[in-house]
């Protein structure tokens, strides 16, 4: 009977050990990894951050039925759901919509994913740019805010062109400067590296430089892999906007030529039956000519602003793709020659 007893309390401490683990993880605080380049130098591929969810209010999830600590799939199986979609919550946030700032780094579901509910979607994390309700524009690669400046160049990294006198580029310089994205290019004494402000003026410095620039695309130019992808806009990765950020209850007009900014709005955010006849927009089988958002919208970005997939290729995020705001690293390791600890980004805020 005693040993029974013991074994008893010891599922109990078990069970409510993983209640209570979930329920921080589900509410309060949940630790994610860096996975891509996207970020630096602001978050380093390795690093182990930690977000809070209560920062924007915690979000009940859609899908109630699904196994604890995995997403999307099962461990060790290909197509096997980690959920089940019997029971499918519509969007619910504790606390109203999220209070999102300037420039906070925030870990979201990926908007483009549509074969898995929102909360089983890809988890992203860069840095929001852009609030419902501001007019946003990118002049060289920077944010502009309702024609202010709002960026900060600090955390930024371009693609630089640097031309030396020699066809080789001191690797030690290289290091010391934190550069590890770049190569040589086809002309000799070219080479292309990914630098930050602060690493561009050190490159500089040295004596076998000649010029150092940053591979910028020029304004007019027309990229069909960017958002929204039509000739109406001729946009780049560098020079883009302005437009307008949807904002919950604002209203826009749409049109035949600005509907493509807001088509996968209307259309599968919001879920809306949308359909163009004659150059004519018809929302849910009636004629218009504006369209009044039932959410709030963001526009993200990451710092590693050439080397980043984000609202400049996909559009806009969804207030109900919100999971939280990025606070802090609390470990970091590098793989990508040797494991190697990087004890000073241990347990530092996140700029």
């Amino acid at each position: 009977m005693k040993k029974k007893s013991v074994i008893k309390e010891w599922i109990k401490a078990v069970v409510f050990a993983l209640l209570t683990i979930l329920l921080i993880r589900g509410f309060f605080l949940e630790a994610f990894t860096i996975p891509s380049a996207s970020m630096e130098k602001s978050l380093m591929t390795g690093d182990y951050i930690l977000v809070s969810k209560v920062s924007y209010g915690p979000r009940i999830p859609n899908t109630l039925l699904s196994f604890p600590f995995v997403h999307q799939r099962l461990p060790f199986t290909e197509n096997t759901k980690s959920y089940s979609d019997w029971i499918e919550l519509p969007y619910m946030r504790m606390f109203g919509a999220p209070s999102v700032k300037h420039n906070d780094v925030v870990v979201f579901n990926y908007p483009m994913e549509q074969d898995f509910p929102v909360d089983q979607r890809t988890y992203y994390v860069k840095r929001c740019v852009g609030l419902a309700g501001d007019t946003l524009e990118l002049k060289d690669g920077q944010v502009y805010i309702n024609n202010k400046y709002n960026d900060v160049p600090q955390n930024l990294q371009f693609n630089y062109r640097v031309k030396c006198d020699k066809d080789t580029i001191d690797s030690d310089a290289i290091v010391k400067a934190g550069i590890s994205e770049g190569g040589k290019m086809h002309n000799k004494g070219e080479f292309w590296l990914n630098l930050t402000l602060d690493a561009a003026l050190k490159m500089k410095k040295l004596p076998n430089v000649t010029n150092i620039k940053p591979l910028l695309e020029k304004k007019g130019n027309f990229s069909d892999y960017v958002f929204p992808a039509s000739e109406n806009f001729l946009w780049n990765v560098d020079f883009w906007g302005p437009v307008y950020i949807p904002k919950a209850g604002d209203s826009v007009k749409v049109n035949i030529e600005n509907l493509p900014l807001y088509e996968r709005i209307i259309n599968v955010y919001e879920k809306n039956e949308l359909k163009i006849s004659n150059d004519s927009v018809f929302i849910n089988h009636k004629y218009c000519t504006s369209y009044k958002f039932k959410m709030n919208y963001y526009f993200m970005m990451g710092d590693n602003r050439h080397n980043s997939t984000d609202s400049r290729f996909w559009g806009f995020v969804p207030e109900d793709h919100i999971v939280g705001k990025a606070v802090a690293v609390i470990l970091s390791i590098d793989k990508t020659n040797k494991t190697t600890i990087r004890s000073d980004r241990w347990f530092k805020n996140i700029p």
